[in-house]
């Protein structure tokens, strides 16, 4: 079980810091912000594989993909977070 939370810990922190890179922008989050990114880009990379490639039907819908559905993932959680961050902002 600890090791379960390690490697999501450093999964979430290597997407989240990919997908950080891949995104033109500057992204005002700090370290755990990127953690929890990559971690739910883990959940929402592994849902559109399981959606496309129909893999894991016995485990059920979210599943922790691997690193590169985890970046994908992160990319398209980060997007939705700064176009929602965009909204919120006076100008």
């Amino acid at each position: 079980m600890l090791g379960l939370i390690i490697s999501l810990i450093v999964i979430g922190l290597i997407a989240g810091a990919v997908a950080r890179l891949l995104v033109p922008g500057r992204q005002n989050i700090g370290i755990l912000a990127t953690i929890v990114l990559g971690i739910v880009g883990s959940f929402i990379g592994g849902f559109l594989g399981y959606l496309i490639f129909h893999k894991d039907s016995q485990s059920g819908f979210f599943q922790p993909s691997g690193i590169i559905g985890s970046v994908i993932g992160a990319i398209i959680a980060l997007l939705i977070y700064l176009r929602m961050g965009s909204r919120r902002t006076v100008r």
